[in-house]
């Protein structure tokens, strides 16, 4: 499976278009739900955890979002991946994800909720396929897309980081 391509997973695992770019499909939602009452910044019940699949291929980019959940990036296949984090207080982290941790790739990625984070995969004939895990559990009414001037205003020292994943 090593010799697949972007293309093959894609279609083998049944992949569509995710509004950040690249692709995916939802793999798993829990079946035990958290009521609305336990999640005061989510405003609607969540399943307990969620999964999806995610390919992001060379020349696209996972653009700068955020969500109201922790998330988890887990290395599946293919190409290492540039991972950039602006966390809650203003830092910025880099982080590789890749099948090699021998050059500092890492196989699994936590983010925390609310911090703005995208990636990019490093070689440009590349793709990576990962894991998405988010608990509590994903629903798109928690998922917010950067807006490029509001962040540059925010933080006019990361303009080559924004604008790039934006």
């Amino acid at each position: 499976m090593s010799d697949w391509s972007a293309e093959d997973w894609i279609a083998y695992l049944q992949l569509e278009p995710h509004p950040e770019g690249g692709y995916f499909r939802r793999a798993y939602a829990a079946q035990l739900q958290l009521p609305a009452g336990a999640l005061p910044d989510h405003g609607a019940e969540r399943a307990v955890a969620t999964a999806i699949y995610y390919l992001l291929p060379a020349g696209q980019r996972s653009r700068l979002h955020r969500l109201k959940s922790d998330e988890l990036w887990h290395f599946y296949t293919g190409s290492p991946l540039t991972v950039q984090v602006l966390g809650a207080s203003g830092e910025c982290a880099t982080w590789r994800l890749g099948p090699d941790p021998r050059v500092g790739q890492h196989f699994l990625l936590p983010i925390r909720a609310g911090c703005w984070f995208g990636a990019t995969v490093d070689e440009p004939s590349g793709f990576s396929l990962i894991g998405c895990t988010v608990a509590p559990g994903f629903d798109f009414a928690d998922f917010e897309l950067a807006d490029r001037d509001a962040l540059l205003r925010q933080y006019p020292h990361y303009a080559k980081f924004i604008e790039r994943l934006t």
